[in-house]
Parts: C-alpha cells; sequence; structure tokens
C-alpha cells in the first residue's frame, strides 16, 4: 500500500488543527497563499517571536555594552533580524515537514498539516523552502562578514533537528542550539566579533527552549510514543516539573551572568536593568509553572504561546539598559 493512502483529504478551508483561531493567514490571505504561509507557520507565529527575541536580546546587550552607544545600523539590525526571523522560521518549518511527512500522518495535532492533508506537494513545498533562503540570504548580505559566516553555519542545526526526534531523547537541545543562534548573529552584527558574554545568552536561550519545548511537547506525547518519535516530555514524564525548574534556573542565571560581564565595568542603571532582564524573565516562567498541567494539552500549548511575552520582558529590559 501506498505510504499515502492514509493520509487525509484536507478540510475544505485547510485549517491547521493548532492554529490561532483569528490568525491573519485563515482571514485574510489570498486562498492561494494559504497553504504555503501555513507550510511557514505563518498562522501560528509564535515560533517566529521565539526565533526573533535571541536576536533582539543580542543586539540589546551588546549596545549596552558598547561605551559608543548605538545607531542607525542597529535600527536596520532589529529589522533585518524580524524580517529574517520570519523567512527563516519558515524555511526551517517548511524543511521540517518535508522531512516529517510521514510522522505528521499519524499525529492528530499535526495531520490537518499542508503536505499531510495534501495542500501541496513535496515539490512545491521544495521551491517554497528556496525561496524563503534566497531572501533571508539576501538580508544575511547587508550585515558584516563575520555574520554573514556566522548566518551559513546557523543552516547546519536548522538541517539535523527534524531529525534528532529519531536518534535522542533530547531533540529539544538541537531546537535551542538553532533557535536562540540569533543572539550570537545580532551581538556579531553589532560587534563585528562573538564574545563570552554572547556565549552566555545564547546558552541561557538554549536552556529556556528546553523549559518551553519540553512544555510543547507534552501535547503529542501519546502520539510520538505509538510511533517512536522521542522527546524531553516522554523522556521525563511525570518528573518533568522538576526538570523545567533545572531548566529555569539555568536560563535565569545564565542571562544574568551575560549581564554582568558585559555591563559591569560601566554605569551602574545598565547593569541594574540587565539584572532585572533576567529576573523578570525568571518570574514569567515561574508563573508558567504555577499553572502547568501536563496532562492538559490545551494548558501546554497555552504556557508554550505564553513564552512570547516572557522572552520579549528580558528583551525590553534589555532595550532598557541598552539606551541608559
Amino acid at each position: 500500500m501506498n505510504s499515502d493512502d492514509h493520509m487525509p483529504e484536507p478540510d475544505q478551508d485547510g485549517r491547521v488543527a493548532d492554529a490561532t483561531l483569528l490568525n491573519w493567514v485563515d482571514r485574510f490571505a489570498p486562498r492561494w497563499s494559504r497553504p504555503y504561509l501555513r507550510l511557514s507557520r505563518a498562522d501560528r507565529p509564535a515560533g517566529t517571536w521565539l526565533l526573533l527575541i535571541p536576536c533582539w536580546w543580542g543586539l540589546g546587550l551588546a549596545v549596552a555594552a558598547d561605551s559608543a552607544g548605538g545607531s542607525l545600523t542597529d535600527i536596520w539590525i532589529a529589522l533585518g533580524c524580524a524580517i529574517g526571523a520570519f523567512l527563516m522560521r519558515g524555511a526551517g518549518c517548511t524543511w521540517n515537514d518535508i522531512s516529517d511527512v510521514k510522522f505528521d500522518a499519524e499525529v492528530a495535532r499535526t495531520r490537518s498539516r499542508p503536505l499531510p492533508s495534501r495542500q501541496v506537494t513535496k515539490r512545491q513545498a521544495a521551491v517554497w523552502l528556496i525561496v524563503q533562503m534566497l531572501i533571508a540570504f539576501g538580508i544575511l548580505l547587508t550585515f558584516n562578514l563575520f555574520t554573514i559566516g556566522l548566518g551559513i553555519a546557523a543552516l547546519l542545526p536548522v538541517m539535523i533537528y527534524p531529525f534528532a526526534k529519531r536518534f535522542t531523547w533530547w531533540p529539544q537541545v538541537f531546537l535551542g542550539i538553532a533557535f536562540n543562534w540569533g543572539a550570537l548573529l545580532a551581538w556579531s552584527a553589532h560587534n563585528g566579533s562573538l564574545g563570552w558574554p554572547a556565549v552566555l545568552l545564547y546558552l541561557s536561550g538554549i536552556a529556556w527552549t528546553l523549559f518551553y519545548d519540553t512544555i510543547y511537547a507534552h501535547q503529542d506525547k501519546d502520539d510520538d510514543a505509538l510511533i517512536g518519535v522521542k522527546s524531553t516530555a516522554r523522556l521525563f514524564g511525570d518528573a518533568t516539573p522538576r526538570f523545567l525548574l533545572g531548566f529555569m534556573i539555568l536560563s535565569i542565571c545564565l542571562m544574568a551572568f551575560a549581564a554582568i560581564l558585559a555591563l559591569s565595568i560601566g554605569p551602574p542603571l545598565p547593569l541594574m536593568f540587565g539584572i532585572i532582564a533576567a529576573w523578570a524573565f525568571g518570574m514569567h516562567m515561574f508563573w508558567q509553572m504555577r499553572h502547568l498541567n501536563i496532562h492538559d494539552p490545551e494548558v501546554c500549548l497555552k504556557l508554550f504561546r505564553s513564552n512570547r511575552d516572557t522572552g520579549l520582558i528580558a528583551a525590553a529590559f534589555l532595550g532598557i539598559a541598552a539606551i541608559l
């Protein structure tokens, strides 16, 4: 029997199961474009925010640590990162769906995605993947040479991630490596090189990704067990809250150390706001843990999406540190 024989036909409107109800794709995008925008998860914007936010962390900390302050170039870096995050998140999700089409067809939450529901073909998805990557590469070329090389290097973890859940119980680590690359990228776009504060901020982001994506993975743990897909949600099971607490503490401490290392030589106010960024970041994660129910998929999805606010809180305080 052909592997596509058991794939469901698409719903009449093509809406993806876990898309937000009022998303702009299903409401306003031209009908012909919707399957491609759904491939890019444009109807589920949380992931774009989670890819963009570490960029803004890195840029905010870099400007705050620079005695010369910011410039008009930094405005373009912030905007270029936003456009690039949308495109590269879209490209990464398209690649993920091409790689995982058979798995997605077996999972209740994902079988309505454009490829398993036959809204697009693999060839169409591949062309869309290339288009997104070429536009993102054009934006990358506006940065310095070191940052261009760093951006190209980011493709490796992006390519590996879809396969990680097949060979390790820790695919969230690979996601964290890919999703937080922007902290390094934006820092280097401002400075022309890397520094230890950027590395610590990057590691903080990886720990944060382990926190939020473990919560996210609890939505699919039963289906994942049936089809043999690995995740930290399955690995930790009922012990998940203890591990999340560890990831939370690690992420807070690494962000605070990054701020101290970058800002300790200089005026006290930027340092104070850098440390407040880590504290406020952690308080929002603590709020999530207070409301966590790993056996309720709706709660898990709601808490996962709330991490946009978690990251933006830290970005806001680092931004204040940058303008002081």
